[in-house]
């Protein structure tokens, strides 16, 4: 039988801030805090907006998908520059946008 190996393995919260550049586990946690306060936001606003729009179960599906597409996605995307301004990681929540502003302008005009 062989001897177990002992390995460090990196901490997920370190790795995370390795990955998006951020300087200290403070900065990572007020990034992961945004994305949930966003998430959490946009999950209330969508039952909110359905509620007006008079959606209910036998609102068909394609109905609900445009909507979400239209007015959530967006949505999320002004709370994530929100929140993370509150937050002090807004610089880091707007190059995010921009490298997505990017990535749909290229995949919409594919010229």
């Amino acid at each position: 039988m062989q001897p177990m190996q002992t390995t460090s393995k990196t901490p997920w919260i370190s790795r995370l801030q390795h990955k998006w550049g951020l300087e200290n586990t403070l900065q990572v946690v007020a990034v992961l805090a945004t994305f949930t306060l966003a998430g959490s936001s946009v999950v209330w606003l969508r039952k909110g907006l359905f509620w007006l729009l008079g959606y209910d179960a036998n609102t068909p599906f394609w109905l609900k998908t445009i909507t979400y597409v239209l007015f959530i996605f967006p949505t999320y995307q002004i709370l994530l520059l929100v929140y993370g301004g509150l937050l002090g990681q807004f610089h880091f929540f707007w190059e995010k946008e921009k490298k997505m502003l990017l990535w749909l302008k290229s995949k919409l005009n594919p010229n």
